[in-house]
C-alpha cells in the first residue's frame, strides 16, 4: 500500500466506524419507541448499518469491513447500555455481530455480480438473521408484541434495503475498490 492509499484506508475506517457507531446506537434508542404494533422507529434507522458495511466492504475489502463491524460493535454496545437498556444492548450486540459478519461474507462472494446484487442480497439475508436474533433476545417474555414488531421490522428492512440501493449507487464512484489488506478473504 502506498502512503496515500494507507491514509485513504485509515480515513475510510474511521468514517465507517463513526457512522456504524452512530447508526447502531441511535437505532438501539429508536427501537424502544413503537410506531404501531408492527413497527418501531429502529426499523427505519438500523438498515443504514448494512449500507455502511457494504460501502466499506466495496471500498476497502472484507478485512477492513470486519474491523469496522468489531469496533462499531464494541462502541455501540457500551453506548447502548447507557442510552438504551442492558437487554437491548446485549440483544443488539449479538444480532449485530452475527448479521454484519454474514453480510460481509455474502457481499464479498457477490461483489463481481451486477452492482445491486451484492448489497441487496447480503442485506436481505443478514437482516433476516438480525431480526430473528434481536427481537427474540430483546423482547421475548416481556409481554410486548415482539413477534409482530419483528415481522414489521423485517419488512421495513427489506424496503430500506431496496431504497438504500440509491445512495449505494450514487456513492459507488467514491468507493471504487482498492487493493485492500484481506480482500477476497
Amino acid at each position: 500500500m502506498t502512503p496515500s492509499t494507507a491514509d485513504a484506508g485509515m480515513t475510510g475506517f474511521w468514517v465507517g466506524l463513526a457512522a456504524m457507531t452512530l447508526v447502531v446506537t441511535g437505532s438501539n434508542v429508536a427501537v424502544q419507541y413503537p410506531i404501531n404494533d408492527w413497527l418501531t422507529w429502529g426499523a427505519l434507522t438500523y438498515p443504514a448499518a448494512f449500507l455502511v458495511t457494504d460501502l466499506t466492504n466495496r471500498a476497502l475489502g472484507p478485512a477492513v469491513a470486519r474491523r469496522v463491524v468489531f469496533g462499531g460493535f464494541a462502541l455501540a454496545v457500551l453506548l447502548s447500555i447507557y442510552f438504551a437498556t442492558w437487554r437491548i444492548a446485549l440483544a443488539s450486540g449479538t444480532a449485530f455481530l452475527v448479521a454484519q459478519l454474514l453480510d460481509i461474507a455474502i457481499f464479498d462472494r457477490l461483489r463481481r455480480a451486477v452492482w445491486w446484487q451484492a448489497p441487496l442480497v447480503s442485506s436481505g439475508l443478514a437482516s433476516a438473521v438480525d431480526t430473528l436474533l434481536f427481537f427474540s433476545l430483546a423482547f421475548a417474555g416481556t409481554g410486548l408484541p415482539w413477534i409482530t414488531w419483528g415481522l414489521g421490522d423485517y419488512g421495513a428492512k427489506l424496503a430500506m434495503a431496496l431504497f438504500l440501493l440509491i445512495p449505494f449507487r450514487v456513492l459507488m464512484p467514491a468507493t471504487r475498490p482498492r487493493k485492500a489488506e484481506g480482500a477476497g478473504t
